[in-house]
């Protein structure tokens, strides 16, 4: 029986090498908020928030796990948020809900749009959807 995984088993890569996967046939889980998610994203993302923004401040999603499941467990996931902190624990999560091939990139959304990888969108409309706040 497998033990519970840790921190130390979160796979994290640049934003070069995530676009490489991409290319390769991973599939790209975006675990911002919904109005993150609408701003701007990554193109065939799918969105499953890790967390809500709430008027106390952020709250997981209890039902991340359940609406993730849609989701083969053998699928291969690049997993990404805006800096990489939301996406490395639901990295934790998958991987401890016996998703065998998750990906974290790091420096998330914000450092796809800095390398200039989220295409012909202006500048200024790509900064405000890094913004955490709506």
């Amino acid at each position: 029986m497998e033990g519970t995984k840790g921190h130390g088993d979160v796979t994290t890569v640049d934003v070069h090498t995530a676009k490489d996967l991409l290319g390769s046939g991973h599939h790209y889980l975006d675990v911002r908020s919904v109005e993150e998610f609408n701003k701007s994203h990554i193109d065939n993302a799918l969105n499953v928030p890790y967390m809500f923004i709430t008027e106390e401040g952020r709250v997981k999603n209890p039902d991340f796990l359940t609406q993730v499941a849609a989701i083969s467990e053998e699928d291969h996931l690049v997993v990404g948020c805006n800096s990489g902190g939301r996406s490395f624990r639901a990295c934790v999560d998958l991987l401890n809900a016996g998703y065998k091939h998750v990906t974290n990139m790091g420096g998330g959304y914000s450092a796809w749009v800095d390398s200039g990888l989220a295409g012909d969108k202006p500048p200024e409309e790509l900064k405000t959807a890094c913004k955490f706040r709506p």
